[in-house]
């Protein structure tokens, strides 16, 4: 699974060829969560508190670029959150 983007000890990845809905996947410190590209919502598993916010801080950042990945299945890297 290509890694997009990693900031905090947080690692932003992607599958290209999964199921719908869209999104991603970010893993800190062994546990994982998937967040909807569209609502930016988990979906699936957890993060503590504080990394999930990380998280959506930068999917609103990012949230284009995110869903014209999913679309083009074209990887790339995307900033970390500053």
């Amino acid at each position: 699974m290509p890694e997009i983007s990693r900031f905090e000890g947080i690692s932003i990845t992607m599958y290209f060829n999964e199921h719908n809905p869209p999104h991603f996947h970010a893993l800190y410190n062994g546990i994982e969560a998937q967040f909807d590209l569209t609502e930016g919502a988990i979906i699936k598993g957890m993060l503590p508190s504080r990394q999930a916010r990380l998280v959506l801080a930068w999917y609103e950042l990012h949230k284009d670029e995110l869903l014209q990945m999913w679309d083009s299945k074209e990887f790339r890297k995307i900033k970390p959150l500053s």
